[in-house]
């Protein structure tokens, strides 16, 4: 039998991980707990923030990569998923922040949830769920 594996981080290519480190922290409510720069993946220095809801925590759920010596790949290679028990007021903040409404928000009856679509300030597309009742 193989061993155990769960799924434990997504790193996002940005073109800015400062800017964007701000963007997720003000919409989402995540912080910047660890930053590794001048280290390299396959011989290219990087620049990554790592974003978590837990202020101390070791291990994060977001990274935010950029690729010192080379343009990021273009949007759309990942969509990230936030979960929230609030949605309309994510998507306040989310656009407070500098990111976009890119499909509002709709019911789900069968599924029990309410599902919108957003892009941040480089145009990376997040799926935002809420779990109704």
């Amino acid at each position: 039998m193989p061993p155990s594996t769960t799924h434990g981080f997504t790193k996002l290519v940005v073109h800015d991980v400062d800017a964007m480190s701000a963007f997720y922290q003000e919409a989402y409510g995540l912080h910047a707990v660890h930053r590794v720069k001048g280290q390299s993946i396959g011989g290219e220095e990087i620049d990554e923030i790592m974003m978590s809801h837990d202020p101390t925590a070791q291990w994060t759920s977001l990274v935010l990569l950029r690729y010192l010596g080379r343009a990021p790949s273009p949007n759309g290679e990942v969509i990230l998923g936030f979960q929230t028990d609030d949605l309309p007021a994510l998507l306040e903040r989310v656009e407070k922040a500098g990111g976009a409404v890119a499909v509002p928000m709709r019911e789900i009856a069968e599924l029990r949830v309410r599902v919108a679509f957003a892009t941040d300030p480089e145009g990376h597309l997040a799926e935002l769920v809420q779990v109704v009742a």
